[in-house]
């Protein structure tokens, strides 16, 4: 069954300072799929991720959302909550971490009745039940990361974009978190994007892979070819391990 077109990019092109830091000739993103984008740092990965989370306008191009295009204007309120991001390293407020769960729940104006028993779920999901009260400055880097994690979940996003969720953390979080990503494509089918320099992590986790370089799409395709019969050389340099620039 073909899946629906959630994104579609198109000659997408970020500049800043007449430096080209991305350029996309065309990509489709499905509905319901893990894609996974790998590639040096440096090659437009994160910026990227915030074009697509309606954070950054493209210097050129086209980029359409549900078949909306929404590059060079500032979209709706209701698309924007479509899309959520963990990022890298969590900001969290210096509060609960019941409390930063709630937080974006009460600015949509969501029953308290429905904010505590969604709070409750998605600590749940993440494995952090009962510390719910506890000062979220107190807690330890994977658990700051997985309460960035259910503070993404709690808002039951259509899509969720992953910037390095699990880096510099050890092999437990690692897990968790990944079958936390697992679980939540699989029965929410939300479509996650997820950048990471982890190329194991990216066979485990995703449907599709794409390679950046030097700031362009290289090969987007799905698991297998890409890391037993990718089309361009590159990336069969990248995936053995070759430096690739």
């Amino acid at each position: 069954m073909t899946r629906p077109v959630i994104y579609q990019c198109q000659n997408l092109t970020q500049t800043y300072n007449q430096r080209t830091v991305l350029q996309i000739d065309f990509l489709e993103i499905y509905a319901g799929e893990i894609l996974a984008l790998i590639g040096p740092s440096g090659a437009g990965k994160t910026t990227f991720l915030r074009q697509l989370n309606f954070l950054e306008a493209p210097s050129a191009g086209q980029l359409r959302f549900h078949n909306q295009q929404v590059n060079g204007s500032w979209p709706p309120l209701e698309i924007r909550r479509q899309v959520t991001t963990v990022f890298q390293t969590p900001v969290l407020l210096n509060r609960s971490v019941a409390d930063n769960l709630a937080y974006g729940l009460t600015l949509r104006q969501i029953p308290r009745s429905t904010i505590t028993a969604r709070v409750a779920k998605a600590l749940d999901q993440v494995g952090l039940t009962g510390l719910g009260h506890v000062s979220a400055r107190t807690l330890s880097g994977g658990e700051a990361q997985r309460v960035a994690l259910a503070r993404a979940l709690v808002l039951h996003p259509e899509v969720l974009l992953l910037d390095e969720p699990t880096a510099n953390l050890d092999p437990y979080n690692v897990k968790l978190i990944e079958a936390i990503i697992t679980d939540l494509n699989q029965t929410n089918c939300t479509t996650i994007i997820l950048i990471t320099h982890n190329i194991f992590q990216a066979k485990r986790l995703a449907h599709r892979v794409g390679l950046l370089l030097d700031s362009r799409l290289v090969e987007v395709t799905d698991v297998e070819t890409f890391f037993h019969a990718p089309s361009d050389a590159r990336t069969a340099a990248f995936v053995q391990g070759d430096v690739v620039y």
